[in-house]
């Protein structure tokens, strides 16, 4: 483990700042020590997995919206086309 010799100051909210001093006395330990903790940990497999089903969710919905998309214009076509026929036909 290596010396924690470098300062970082961020901003937060008071409910953030809250928030890290209610976890970390839960966990006994410094904020300090709790945002290296979490900052520093490797994803379990379990949200790893979840991760991999975020992004097939995300390009399953662009491809939705992409055949949607095509769809609606297609139906639009189709209106389109009966709306001129219908005026001829009158």
């Amino acid at each position: 483990m290596s010396t924690k010799t470098e300062r970082i100051t961020l901003l937060g909210s008071r409910d953030f700042k809250a928030f890290l001093a209610r976890e970390s006395r839960k966990e006994g330990i410094s904020v300090s020590e709790l945002v290296r903790r979490r900052c520093e940990r490797m994803p379990t497999e379990d949200e790893r997995a979840l991760l991999a089903l975020a992004e097939e969710l995300r390009a399953s919905t662009a491809e939705a919206r992409q055949a949607l998309e095509q769809g609606l214009a297609a139906a639009a076509d189709v209106l389109r086309q009966v709306r001129k026929t219908g005026k001829k036909a009158a």
